[in-house]
């Protein structure tokens, strides 16, 4: 029956109605690829699309909403979404959709939050302002790639 969870039931009544369908498909995911391993591929790949100062950073012992940070820095705006799109476009191929985008390549600042990696792409004047490095300096820095 179209719109119903169970035959008496309706989604909206069922204990999955406030759950976003990312939740779901993402417990699906990480089955497949842990956390590291998303880490690892989002900071290869924004290396490979030519990012700069890139860093993967283990914050698990000082934050409860994030495994890794993935930071790095695109030199314009073409650059920040041709890396946002070659991570995006490969980790989608592996199953993984970001929980959450925030940013645009104009705004000098994208985020992609894959639930336990989050990845942050900066313009350079933005990584400069915010300094999410020295903010998480207490982070074990797993990955360094100038």
């Amino acid at each position: 029956m179209p719109g119903t969870l169970f035959s008496k039931y309706t989604w909206q009544d069922s204990p999955w109605s406030n759950v976003a369908i990312n939740d779901i498909i993402w417990k699906e995911v990480t089955a497949f690829l842990e956390a590291e391993e998303i880490a690892r591929l989002a900071t290869e790949l924004a290396s490979e699309k030519q990012a700069r100062d890139v860093a993967m950073l283990d914050v698990r012992a000082l934050c409860s909403f994030a495994d890794y940070f993935v930071i790095c820095t695109g030199d314009t705006k073409r650059h920040i979404e041709a890396i946002w799109q070659g991570i995006g476009e490969v980790l989608k191929t592996k199953g993984v959709i970001p929980h959450h985008k925030e940013g645009t390549p104009d705004s000098g600042w994208m985020l992609g939050d894959f639930s336990s990696v989050i990845v942050h792409i900066f313009a350079p004047l933005e990584r400069d302002y915010y300094q999410l490095d020295k903010l998480w300096d207490k982070a074990t820095p797993v990955v360094r790639i100038q």
